[in-house]
């Protein structure tokens, strides 16, 4: 536990490094909005600087966060609140203390590597079991009860708020953040699959043995069917299961103990429907 901790934290203080880096070199530079809080917190701080008020980005952050941090302590669970937090008030000191300088003036080219960097940053978090706050306290809140992602809805919420203050960051502004938070949305999707499916066909001779030390282990359910194996004419079992892709490996290497000729053939499943419990977070 303590070493899963400690790989917890790096990743979230990586994820709260790229992101701040990211706000000054990219979203600032080239006036966007970017996704979630963050963006609404930006676009909060440019419309009271238009009458003159200065209203710190780390502060808005912190505010903005707490109500639904507080939900999800309640609902999802304290270590994923806690380092959740732990990611926003990262992001909030590393703002106060670095000030950074763009490496480009070419906008279009700093958008395109900027958000996928920036998707990156999600992922530290995601992985490191934790969020960037915000949006993504709602996204995994509803992901962890439904089992499915809801990374394109949350991408047109934030695509519709840029829309609608088009007029004030400017409409070639608002197109390039669209792109951006497009870029994010594709990279989350891709590398954090915690909600993809995965169905294991295993072929063993020991199918009671590996049941019995798979269903001890995880919160899966298994089926076990009787066959033969056409060409030893032996009897053999074959067991069926749905996990989700993150736990691929922990449970191939379960299996493996138990019965090392085990046959393991991996099925990306698309669609599932039933009950399946994942692991807390």
């Amino acid at each position: 536990m303590k070493k899963r901790m400690t790989i917890d934290i790096i990743l979230i203080f990586a994820s709260a490094l790229l992101q701040s880096y990211l706000i000054e070199i990219v979203v600032k530079h080239a006036n966007l909005v970017p996704m979630g809080f963050t963006g609404l917190s930006v676009l909060i701080q440019t419309i009271f600087a238009k009458f003159n008020i200065h209203v710190s980005l780390s502060l808005l952050l912190v505010l903005l966060n707490a109500p639904v941090a507080i939900f999800c302590a309640k609902h999802i669970s304290k270590k994923f609140t806690f380092l959740s937090i732990l990611q926003i008030l990262l992001v909030a000191f590393f703002l106060k203390i670095f000030k950074f300088t763009p490496i480009s003036n070419n906008v279009f080219l700093e958008v395109v590597i900027g958000s996928f960097i920036y998707g990156f940053s999600s992922v530290f978090a995601l992985k490191g079991e934790g969020s960037t706050g915000g949006t993504d306290f709602i996204a995994l809140y509803v992901s962890e009860k439904t089992g499915k992602t809801i990374w394109g809805h949350i991408f047109i919420f934030n695509a519709i708020i840029i829309l609608l203050f088009g007029y004030n960051v400017g409409w070639e502004a608002a197109g390039y953040s669209i792109i951006f938070q497009y870029i994010i949305t594709i990279t989350i999707s891709k590398f954090y699959l915690r909600y993809a499916r995965l169905t294991l066909q295993i072929i063993t001779k020991k199918g009671d043995e590996v049941s019995k030390a798979y269903i001890n282990a995880v919160v899966h359910g298994m089926t076990k069917t009787n066959a033969k194996g056409c060409y030893t004419q032996t009897d053999i079992d074959v067991l069926y299961t749905v996990i989700s892709t993150y736990e691929l490996k922990t449970i191939v290497s379960l299996i493996k103990q138990v019965d090392p000729n085990a046959i393991i053939n991996v099925i990306k499943t698309e669609e599932f429907y039933g009950n399946f419990i994942l692991p807390t977070m």
